[in-house]
């Protein structure tokens, strides 16, 4: 089973995440308390543990959930294969929907110097909020 292995909020753009016990996605928004939601296409951005786990072999120290500014940290899922437009349920009633894979890296990037390369450029993911709903670590999430 896939499922959310953390929820991360940050207050301001370009700096790595911190990891919150629950997030409220809130529809067409992103999550509360996070500095990149708002009314665009990357309200929400994702990050498999797998991916995480390549980047590890960069530069073990500091790597964390959050580190590369993902909103949810997940596990058991290849986020960067699946297409735009795919839809994705997490927990009990939350839905997204991929708008982006990869992102250019924009330069003093604080995730590039803590850890040498970040990840999101090629493997990360976002998406907008098609249905909002409380997530937790812990919670499934499965492609609809």
């Amino acid at each position: 089973m896939a499922k959310i292995l953390a929820v991360n909020i940050s207050e301001q753009k370009k700096t790595p995440k911190k990891t919150i016990e629950a997030g409220k996605l809130i529809e067409d928004f992103g999550i509360e308390g996070d500095a990149h939601a708002g009314k665009w296409h990357r309200q929400v951005s994702l990050l498999a543990k797998e991916s995480i786990e390549k980047a590890k072999g960069m530069r073990t120290d500091g790597l964390c959930h959050g580190v590369f500014a993902e909103n949810l940290t997940t596990e058991g899922i290849v986020l960067h294969t699946l297409p735009v437009g795919t839809q994705l349920k997490v927990g009990d009633e939350a839905v997204l929907e991929i708008t982006q894979i990869g992102k250019e890296c924009h330069d003093g990037c604080a995730i590039k110097e803590l850890v040498g390369q970040c990840i999101m450029p090629k493997e990360g993911v976002f998406a907008r909020v098609i249905k909002g709903g409380v997530v937790r670590a812990g919670d499934a999430i499965t492609v609809l």
